[in-house]
């Protein structure tokens, strides 16, 4: 069985991705629309109505919602981020009709009660609050207002207090009225899914959706900049950005290489050097990030405040020499680890259908996994090497929390 990708006449894409063996199927729709495209007087409203449909849609009040998908053993859920926004559900394969209804519902007919609005957001100030309180979330936030200073990709996901208090119940419904149009949408399914029958809900589903002319998105622009919060926690958590790769961009397979093999496990260069050899550090790692039009590396670190300038000079000196002296073994063992995340991803439902789902959003196309695997075979240490080097060339981005650190530590 092999992949299929169809476009209703609106501009929906229903993809779909047989799992042999599987009695069960995942299903989601996938918005190719996240928190960069809020306005700033609104910023977390696309987080919050993630949150308010499943408060009602259609004919179903919130418990009806939760008892119409586990009375069949299924389950429903959703996220958000910058350039995304998902609702999934898995049930087995006769309740496919009534996964996609609804998920149709939460969508297309959610009721964002007065009521249940103003309750909702005291729980998304609640957890503002707990991402506060936690310095290894916030200091992402501080990373991303640091390397997007003053535009809408780097505003956090969950917005701010003040602007998640001003958003009202229109805000919600205007919302989905101007981004969720057709040709941003991707129903993905995976599992024991037969391709008629997900073609026939997503046309009686979706298939009455007006065809509208895509929101436009604010395009981004890596800037250098410093984020310091310097209340006082037992360790110092910092993280370092660099410019990456736009998610289309054909040399993300020798940059993921570079970035799995600098900070990606624990026999990385970053982790042998700042915790098994210094002993500065307890958590390190790297991380590489690709959106539609920008990218991002990441490095970041826990460690003791007296020592937090010293392991962020190290980890920027351990980041030049491994673009300089990379090996290939390193890069073969790098290599393993994003190829097994790869196969064994294909061997649950939700790993096929986010896979399909993401690969129609950056390329238009389902990418077979073995096209990928063949890419990542094709990356020699000298490619991967050159994908580090290019990093040092552009503008870096700091953030802290519990240390005061500069751009020239």
């Amino acid at each position: 069985m092999t992949a299929e990708l169809h476009r209703l006449a609106n501009g929906l894409s229903v993809a779909l991705d047989p799992l042999p063996g599987a009695e069960s199927v995942a299903l989601g729709l996938y918005a190719k629309v996240g928190s960069r495209s809020e306005p700033v007087p609104l910023s977390g409203l696309a987080h919050l109505v993630e949150h308010m449909v499943f408060k009602g849609a259609g004919g179903r009040d919130t418990r009806a919602l939760a008892e119409a998908i586990e009375d069949v053993g299924g389950h429903l859920n959703a996220w958000t981020s910058r350039d995304q926004t998902a609702f999934h559900g898995r049930a087995l394969a006769k309740d496919l009709p009534l996964v996609a209804e609804l998920i149709a519902d939460l969508v297309r007919a959610p009721h964002f009660d007065d009521a249940h609005l103003e309750r909702e957001k005291q729980v998304i100030l609640s957890e503002l609050g707990e991402c506060v309180d936690s310095p290894d979330d916030l200091v992402h936030d501080h990373l991303f207002e640091a390397a997007f200073e003053g535009q809408a990709i780097g505003r956090s996901v969950l917005g701010r207090a003040e602007t998640v208090r001003a958003i009202a119940r229109d805000d919600c419904f205007g919302w989905l009225e101007q981004q969720f149009v057709p040709s941003l949408l991707i129903l993905a399914a995976s599992g024991k899914v037969d391709g008629e029958a997900l073609l026939g809900l997503a046309e009686r589903l979706f298939g009455d959706m007006e065809a509208r002319p895509e929101p436009a998105i604010e395009p981004a622009r890596f800037t250098q900049g410093v984020r310091n919060d310097r209340r006082v926690f037992e360790q110092a958590h910092w993280c370092l950005a660099l410019p990456g790769l736009p998610s289309g961009d054909p040399n993300v397979p020798a940059l993921s290489i570079f970035v799995q093999a600098l900070g990606g496990g624990t026999s990385s260069r970053l982790f042998q050097e700042l915790r098994e050899e210094r002993g500065l550090a307890y958590s390190i790692y790297a991380w590489n990030q690709g959106f539609a039009d920008t990218g991002l590396v990441g490095i970041g670190c826990a460690a003791e405040r007296a020592r937090a300038a010293e392991s962020i000079a190290l980890a920027r000196e351990v980041l030049g020499q491994a673009a300089e002296s990379l090996t290939e073994a390193e890069v073969q063992r790098a290599r393993a680890q994003i190829e097994a995340g790869l196969l064994m991803s294909q061997e649950m439902a939700q790993g096929r259908a986010d896979h399909i789902a993401r690969s129609v959003e950056i390329f238009g196309r389902i990418v077979p996994i073995d096209e990928l695997v063949k890419q990542l075979r094709a990356v020699d240490a000298a490619a991967a090497r050159a994908a580090g080097a290019a990093l040092l060339d552009g503008p870096v981005a700091v953030a802290s929390v519990g240390a005061k650190l500069a751009l020239a530590a």
